[in-house]
């Protein structure tokens, strides 16, 4: 097992890594409201992760609503679209994390490999130091993700990287129109 270990310690995980988007002045609490709109490790709309777990009729997200969106009540910050495999699944509960048993109680359907499920963003992190991270989705992954993973190892990870990568080209250009445009203005 390869042990991967780029990460602040504990005593600095204050200092999160910047997204796109980090300038947002719109209240945590607000959030998951309805006028609020969550946005991906891309600064884009947050993507749906998965509405109906294997047909269970169960949705993923702390909010289950299918999206990995956060608010000041989740405390795990549950952002990582991940599709789980059965090394991680395996590793996590052998951390004390079982995620394959279900527990109605918390609509929880208890997960098999190849599921997509929102992971808690330093579970994720946990398991990547440990070299079984999950493959994970960028466009329904929530921003707040890259407080404690930069972009670049996200996209390692990614199952669509290649739409991330145009994405964030199609941004950039945009970015270079406007300050040519605002040069031009002014």
């Amino acid at each position: 097992t390869t042990t991967r270990s780029f990460f602040a310690t504990p005593t600095n995980l204050s200092t999160p890594y910047l997204s796109r988007s980090s300038t947002s002045t719109a209240p945590l609490q607000a959030e998951h409201s309805s006028q609020y709109v969550s946005r991906n490790v891309l600064g884009g709309d947050l993507a749906c992760c998965c509405d109906d777990v294997r047909g269970t009729g169960i949705a993923t997200g702390y909010y289950r609503d299918g999206r990995c969106s956060t608010g000041a009540d989740d405390q795990g910050r549950h952002t990582v679209c991940t599709i789980v495999t059965k090394e991680f699944l395996e590793y996590s509960s052998s951390v004390g994390n079982d995620l394959s048993t279900p527990m109605p109680m918390y609509s929880f359907p208890g997960l098999k490999p190849g599921d997509q499920w929102c992971l808690c963003s330093l579970r994720w992190r946990q398991a990547y130091e440990a070299g079984v991270a999950p493959g994970l989705r960028l466009m329904a992954t929530h921003e707040k993700t890259l407080e404690h993973t930069p972009l670049e190892v996200l996209m390692e990870y990614a199952v669509d990287a290649a739409e991330a990568r145009e994405a964030l080209e199609n941004l950039d250009k945009l970015r270079t129109n406007l300050e040519e445009q605002l040069r031009r203005d002014l």
